[in-house]
């Protein structure tokens, strides 16, 4: 069993949702991520997505664009990020770990160089927004072998025969972009999230996770509620803008411990 398959059991078994927060490796410096990695588990988060710089993201909106860019001004590439997450592997080797970005940089490095350094640094899944399931066949095939779990994007205009394509290649968890359009621009619609999701789950068993749009306690609960895991990525990115290198771990702490807090609440009784 994968470490990603493993989290999401033994929360299942707790009754629990699984809080997923999202960084640019390499913001505000190169230092900072694997600190702001270990303050995330500290606060409560299962699995940790991290973003690796790119110049031409398409689905990021402004505040993980500016990310990218201040991790590209500060030389950070591929190969940083999984020398980071082989770092962050030195203290923590149960929280899984996600990489999340573009096939640029994964097809500059080969392929198969890549699954290789991956699996030697300890990363668990990978989320890349431009590979869809019907392209990436051989790579997902050698991730599969590889014991790395391959994890695909739908959205709410996703069709039928495209989450049943998704549902049959994907492994890990199913990330549902609960929006049209880019990251951090609206919040999370929860009313057509719980309308849109028994379709995903009527395709696969997988766990499913909502980003997009949540940004505080109360948005994650509420979408908590029909989904197995809550992503957060621009209102993590946004704090780390504005707190800077010295504060940005104790900021980023503090503004996920409420939300897990909030994750963990038992349900409100009817009246």
């Amino acid at each position: 069993m994968s470490r990603i398959a493993g989290r999401f059991a033994e929360l299942k078994a707790a009754g629990r949702k699984a809080l997923v927060p999202f960084l640019t490796a390499g913001d505000p410096l190169p230092s900072s991520t694997v600190p702001l990695l270990h303050a995330m588990v500290e606060a409560g988060s299962d699995i940790l997505e991290i973003g690796v710089p790119f110049s031409d993201p398409m689905a990021d909106g402004p505040a993980i664009q500016r990310s990218s860019e201040r991790a590209l001004k500060n030389g950070v590439g591929l190969a940083d990020v999984l020398g980071m997450v082989a770092q962050f592997r030195r203290k923590d080797a149960k929280t899984p770990v996600v990489l999340m970005g573009y096939a640029n940089p994964i097809e500059a490095m080969g392929v198969e160089k890549f699954v290789a350094a991956a699996k030697a640094a300890g990363v668990d899944g990978v989320i890349v927004v431009d590979y869809p399931p019907e392209e990436c066949g051989p790579f997902a095939d050698l991730c599969g072998r590889s014991g790395i779990d391959c994890i695909f994007l739908l959205a709410p205009t996703s069709t039928d025969a495209r989450i049943r394509e998704v549902a049959r290649a994907g492994t890990g968890y199913l990330y549902y972009v609960s929006l049209k359009g880019v990251t951090g621009v609206k919040s999370a619609d929860v009313a057509d999230i719980a309308a849109q999701l028994p379709r995903l789950r009527a395709a696969s068993d997988l766990p499913i996770g909502v980003g997009f749009g949540i940004k505080d306690a109360e948005s994650a609960r509420a979408i908590a509620r029909f989904a197995d895991a809550v992503i957060i990525g621009t209102r993590i990115v946004q704090e780390i803008e504005s707190a800077g290198p010295e504060h940005a771990a104790a900021r980023v702490k503090a503004l996920l411990s409420p939300i897990r807090a909030a994750l963990d609440q038992p349900p409100a009784k009817a009246a």
